[in-house]
């Protein structure tokens, strides 16, 4: 099964298709719901969130089609879980349009599943309506199965692919407790991005006019992009993958779609002029 899953992302017909829809995803008019969508609001994606409630309302509608006398109410949760599948489609949409190569393939195969059980539930909910109870059901549980697919390739997209998942998070465990140094504070000119390794960690330094420096881990939290590679103004660095912006000061994410901050140092100048660096609480 793993085998099969990996191989959606080698499935290089799919790229006619996934280029216009990526356009089209990048070109919704959703001003600043998109960043709701991304999930910036909450610090991590909103699709899983979403998805909880389609699912739960068919899973719902699946167990009262079983039981004698729950096909109205059976109707209701499925046409609940089509309506509230809309949002939890569009916030998918917006996550993938930002993913590699390989993500975007096995996205694609993802969304068309999860659209197959949209219409298979639209149609039980039409033939239901229409005194068609034995259809309906038979189209509700079709849809369950398939969405059920559609669930274990999201499962794959997140855990094994990391489709937002913060690629930062090892930081914590990788660089040890203390105060390291990265060089003298004369090899950083004013308002450049420099990269720096410290235990085997990617570290983005920018020193300001005053002085001042500021700490980063160089890998960008969505997807890895070397920020030192990237634009550096007005107190922020631009990630030049896919344009996630972080608050140099902080960390903090302020665009793009990066939904987790940028792990940051503290800083300090020894006597002898040489800049250290040590993650925030450690002794």
């Amino acid at each position: 099964m793993p085998k099969a899953l990996d191989a959606l992302g080698e499935v290089q017909r799919l790229d006619k298709v996934i280029g216009p829809l990526q356009r089209a995803a990048r070109a919704l008019p959703l001003g600043p719901f998109r960043a709701i969508l991304q999930g910036r609001p909450i610090g991590h994606p909103l699709h899983p969130v979403l998805v909880q409630v389609p699912i739960g309302a068919w899973t719902s509608a699946a167990v009262l089609d079983l039981v004698p006398g729950g096909g109205r109410n059976a109707r209701l949760l499925v046409g609940m879980g089509v309506v509230s599948a809309v949002p939890a489609a569009w916030a998918g949409w917006v996550d993938w349009a930002e993913q590699p190569e390989r993500q975007l393939r096995t996205g694609v195969v993802h969304a068309a599943s999860n659209g197959m059980a949209i219409g298979l539930y639209a149609g039980s909910w039409v033939v239901r309506g229409r005194g068609k109870p034995v259809l309906g059901r038979l189209l509700a549980f079709a849809g369950l199965t398939v969405a059920s697919v559609a669930g274990l390739i999201g499962g794959h997209l997140a855990f094994r692919q990391a489709v937002g998942a913060n690629k930062t998070v090892p930081v914590d465990h990788l660089v040890e407790p203390g105060w390291h140094t990265l060089g003298s504070a004369a090899e950083f000119a004013e308002g450049q991005a420099v990269r720096r390794m410290l235990d085997g960690v990617a570290l983005l330094v920018v020193r300001e006019s005053d002085g001042a420096f500021h700490v980063l881990v160089d890998r960008c939290s969505h997807m890895a992009g070397a920020l030192s590679q990237g634009e550096v103004a007005d107190g922020c660095v631009k990630c030049p993958w896919h344009g996630s912006v972080f608050r140099l000061a902080d960390g903090r994410n302020v665009g793009g779609p990066a939904t987790a901050p940028q792990p940051t140092f503290e800083t300090r100048l020894t006597g002898e002029g040489a800049l250290e660096v040590r993650l925030p609480g450690a002794l």
